[in-house]
């Protein structure tokens, strides 16, 4: 049984940080890219980080050089390093391997 389950999310003022983390279990994580993705209030789902199973990293513009994305394969998480938060970026946060997607976290930014 697959499972992803995102922590990590909360309550932050504008220009903080937080970090999201992502357990993975049920597949061959090492070998698999993963990814977050968000989904603001009334909007669409977007894509906003990815990692490869090497370590290549991409970002969606909206979050470069403020969002860092890495993995720990012996733990089987991939993390999502927030700073500099904006009220923008309030959304609910959702990690994803390929048809799998976790339950989505919350995170909120204050102005």
């Amino acid at each position: 049984q697959v499972q992803l389950v995102e922590s990590g999310g909360g309550l932050v003022q504008a220009g903080g940080s937080l970090r999201l983390s992502c357990a993975v279990s049920g597949i061959a994580f090492s070998i698999n890219a993963m990814a977050w993705y968000r989904q603001a209030p009334g909007k669409q789902r977007e894509w906003v980080a990815s990692i490869t199973s090497g370590g290549n990293t991409n970002y969606a513009d909206s979050v470069k050089g403020r969002f860092t994305i890495s993995r720990d394969n012996a733990r089987e998480m991939v993390y999502l390093q927030m700073n500099s938060l904006k009220p923008e970026d309030t959304a609910v946060y959702y990690c994803r391997q390929g048809q799998y997607w976790g339950q989505g976290i919350l995170v909120t930014v204050s102005s």
